[in-house]
Parts: structure tokens; sequence; C-alpha cells
């Protein structure tokens, strides 16, 4: 499954969330958002290394369960799962390279 480039609207839920299986990212932000919009190139470039990597890209605000779920607080926050479980965590990301170790984490 390809990098996302707009977050949806819509979200699974939590319950739907922790069920997964395999490797996914899920990634909370907004589409207006400076830091999201900063973070795009690195997981472009991150993505091209782990392209059947799930990528779940969700818009987050006020309100929103999911988000609320998971306690984010800043965007883009990513949250790395495996299984439903999370790994790792990274919060407004600023390079290319911790997202590949993120990446790499849910592998091993």
């Amino acid at each position: 499954m390809p990098m996302l480039t707009h977050y949806s609207d819509t979200s699974p839920t939590r319950e739907e969330v922790d069920a997964l299986k395999g490797a996914v990212l899920l990634e909370f932000g907004t589409n207006w958002c400076g830091h999201c919009q900063a973070a795009q190139p690195y997981l472009a470039e991150a993505f091209d290394e782990h392209p059947g990597l799930h990528h779940i890209k969700v818009e987050d605000g006020p309100g929103r369960k999911l988000g609320r779920s998971f306690r984010v607080k800043l965007w883009p926050t990513l949250i790395f799962l495996r299984d439903g479980q999370e790994v790792e965590r990274l919060v407004r990301p600023t390079d290319t390279e911790s997202i590949r170790r993120a990446m790499l984490g849910l592998y091993s």
C-alpha cells in the first residue's frame, strides 16, 4: 500500500486499529498544518524503502476520538503499530532517518 497524501476526515475506530494485523503507520495531523506539510518529504523518502507498509492518515482535532485514545497532542504524530500494538511514536519528525528507523523496528 503506498503512502497516502491527504488526511482522511473519516477514521477507523480504536477497536478496528487494535485488531489490525501486521505493520501499520498511523499518522495524525491535518492538511493545513505547517508541521504536517514539512514532514511529508521525509515520510515520502522513508516510504520509498517500505512501499508495502500499510498507512492510515487520519485528520485530527477536537472531538476526534481516535486521536484522543492515543493521547495525540501535537501534529504530525506518527504511531508505528505491529499487530495493533504501538511499537514506537514520533512527534513532529524533522528528518528521514528517524522515520526509517521506526519503520525498520516494525519488522524486528
